[in-house]
């Protein structure tokens, strides 16, 4: 019993970016302490090039970096990456991969993962929506927030690809508008919080 209540009651920062997400990655992890006690998940999403951040990232933290496979245990003081091609989702604190659920046009992916970790997630919730294309995640924010989350998008004029964070403020479901650095100093904030 007491394995299920430490898988479940640590905070989820769910990353979420595209087109210029890289540079706010490493912006972003640059700046956060390995030992916070929070789970890193980034939704990169990529329609048809298989992600290497799991080989980039580990230059810039001291956190595991790890791609996600089915049934990857979720764990505090870890980044994980979603791989291409697939919809992640979490249940009794592991990750499951689905097949991408919109092959054509922009992912969703973004989305799909916020939507369930709003459902099958006990701990603190963080949705980051960075630079990118498209408005992926924006539809979900609103979701978080009911269930207690927090929201924070990348200020547009730090985002190499503004599209994304703009949507999200524009889905009036945004509680913070910071560059990546402040993003992480926020986490913090929260982490320590939750203490």
């Amino acid at each position: 019993m007491k394995a299920e209540t430490v898988k479940k009651d640590f905070p989820i920062v769910c990353v979420g970016g595209s087109a210029g997400g890289l540079d706010a990655y490493i912006r972003l992890l640059r700046d956060l302490p390995a030992d916070m006690g929070v789970a890193i998940v980034i939704v990169n999403h990529l329609r048809i090039v298989a992600t290497q951040l799991h080989e980039i990232l580990p230059r810039y933290t001291e956190m595991p970096v790890e791609l996600i496979t089915e049934g990857l245990s979720i764990q505090p003081d870890h980044v994980f990456i979603i791989p291409s091609q697939r919809d992640l989702h979490v249940l009794d604190g592991e990750f499951r991969l689905k097949p991408i659920s919109k092959p054509r046009g922009w992912p969703d992916v973004i989305t799909v993962f916020l939507r369930s970790l709003a459902h099958h997630w006990d701990g603190r919730l963080i949705a980051v929506i960075v630079s990118g294309y498209d408005g992926d995640g924006s539809a979900a924010l609103c979701g978080i927030r009911d269930v207690g989350g927090i929201t924070i998008a990348q200020t547009p004029d730090t985002a190499w690809q503004p599209e994304m964070p703009a949507s999200a403020i524009a889905s009036g479901c945004v509680d913070f508008i910071l560059s990546p650095e402040n993003i992480a100093r926020e986490i913090v904030r929260i982490a320590q919080e939750k203490a």
